[in-house]
């Protein structure tokens, strides 16, 4: 009689297979999930750029949707308010996956910080998808956490160092803007068809500057520097 039984794999078996991890550490990482503590920390610097491939890199790691966290602004610094929520799950035994180092942040100094306070205060792992050194699950001696640390100072800092170069390319970018006449900030607001009339009444003080302003439908302010400009024009 032929034996249809088919031995099932432990779900640590199989993620240590997927993921090339050991038995044990598979085990602590199929537990994490097994209780929610995995999670995902997405970062775009614009609102108009894409998460979509960063999604999609925390989700076939195994993150629960619910478990992402994302902030549309600059790496500059971590006074995000996503972040600041998922610092306050992670705990011990928990997992934080990220694309790459530089969606964590852009400077040198608290990358390093916040990657001490998150893996020593806190005890949770980090998993950067992009660089497989910087898995913190992986080697809990001191030769793996050395190693894990010259990497991340080397990522860390070339993520800044990028940060430094985008806003000096930014800076002359605008620079030789400027030098071709184009023009920064809002245009300005064009005068009203009345508005010579009404500087004339205004000059003459037959009406007051909050009644000139709201003949031209202007601010105050505004009708009172465009009266200026004209003047001196």
């Amino acid at each position: 009689m032929k034996n249809n039984f088919k031995r099932k794999e432990k779900p640590e078996v199989f993620y240590s297979l997927r993921h090339n991890l050991p038995s044990n550490h598979a085990f602590g990482i199929v537990q994490s999930m097994e209780h929610g503590k995995v999670y995902g920390y997405i970062r775009v610097s614009t609102k108009e750029q894409n998460e979509d491939r960063q999604r999609i890199a925390l989700l076939e790691m195994g993150v629960p949707e619910k478990n992402i966290y994302m902030d549309k602004q600059s790496g500059k610094d971590f006074s995000r308010p996503q972040y600041q929520k998922l610092l306050k799950k992670l705990d011990n035994g928990a997992v934080l996956f990220i694309k790459s180092i530089d969606r964590l942040g852009r400077n040198y100094a608290e990358l390093n910080e916040q990657w001490r306070m998150i893996t020593k205060e806190k005890g949770a792992d980090i998993v950067v998808i992009d660089m497989p050194l910087l898995d913190t699950r992986r080697e809990k001696n001191l030769l793996g956490t050395l190693i894990s640390d010259i990497v991340l100072a080397l990522l860390s800092y070339a993520a800044e160092n990028e940060r430094m170069n985008i806003r000096q390319r930014q800076a002359e970018g605008i620079a030789a803007a400027k030098a071709r006449g184009v023009k920064f900030g809002r245009p300005p607001i064009p005068l009203p068809d009345n508005f010579y009339s009404v500087h004339k009444l205004w000059r003459d003080k037959k009406i007051t500057l909050k009644q000139a302003a709201k003949a031209c439908n202007l601010a105050e302010s505004t009708f009172f520097d465009k009266a200026q400009n004209f003047e001196k024009s």
